[in-house]
């Protein structure tokens, strides 16, 4: 049985007090009102993970992910911030290939590859970030573009650790847009995807596999998109900044 996830991505935004007073109403609100069973993670910047995690910490279906992190185990990379140091303050997942990273950053399949192993290796549980720009979703080939991510970055892992990865589309047309794929076109790249990951892992390793959608989920529309059969959840972006907002997508399910 594959997790239902709500994962919240506060990108660059929030003061340190700001921070604290979202953190402390998102997960206030989750633990009286939220199923159990539905796991909630919260991503804000690197600078808030060691404090947050401490709020996090109090109820056992919330988790805190980095946005982001390096590429190496460690040494001379001014700025980074490694896998093993987020595995150290209690941090539980990490984003990874975000869109917003891939195009500000150049950030490649292969680079995303060597970060999916590095987040392995220390215990932690990758989000992985895969979607396409309108103009490729305009130009018809869109199904196997998102998939050649996941080829490159997401195969060369065994079975067992695969099982351990989130997958998370983003029709990167549809972030911080204000348009949506429908309920049928998150379906169709979910089902596509699923279908992708089970001609390398097998039937079964697909279907447990949690698959979340990402763009512009909202209260308004994230129980008609977690309704369809192959989206378990949401990467939510501009919504998780809000705590009834994000809690409210939380009880979607």
């Amino acid at each position: 049985m594959r997790k239902q996830i709500v994962a919240g991505n506060w990108k660059m935004n929030k003061t340190a007090e700001e921070a604290l007073i979202l953190a402390s109403e998102v997960v206030n609100m989750v633990k009286d009102e939220v199923n159990t069973d539905v796991q909630v993670i919260i991503a804000p910047p690197a600078i808030y993970l060691s404090t947050l995690q401490k709020y996090t910490e109090t109820a056992p279906n919330i988790g805190i992910a980095a946005q982001n992190c390096s590429n190496k185990a460690s040494g001379a990379y001014t700025g980074e911030i490694s896998a093993s140091m987020l595995k150290s303050i209690g941090v539980t997942h990490v984003i990874l290939g975000h869109s917003e990273r891939r195009e500000y950053f150049k950030e490649t399949n292969e680079q995303l590859a060597e970060k999916v192993n590095i987040v392995l290796e220390n215990g932690l549980t990758p989000i992985f970030c895969c979607g396409e720009t309108l103009e490729l979703r305009q130009g018809g080939d869109f199904l196997a573009f998102v998939a050649s991510q996941l080829t490159d970055s997401l195969f060369h892992l065994s079975p067992e650790d695969f099982a351990k990865v989130v997958i998370a589309y983003e029709p990167i047309w549809a972030i911080g847009t204000g348009l949506t794929a429908s309920s049928e076109q998150a379906q169709e790249m979910h089902a596509y995807l699923r279908g992708h990951l089970a001609t390398k892992y097998g039937q079964e390793a697909a279907d447990n596999t949690s698959i979340l959608y990402g763009g512009s989920c909202n209260e308004k529309n994230a129980q008609e998109l977690f309704a369809c059969a192959d989206v378990d959840g949401g990467l939510i972006g501009g919504a998780s900044l809000k705590s009834r907002e994000f809690t409210n997508i939380a009880k979607s399910f």
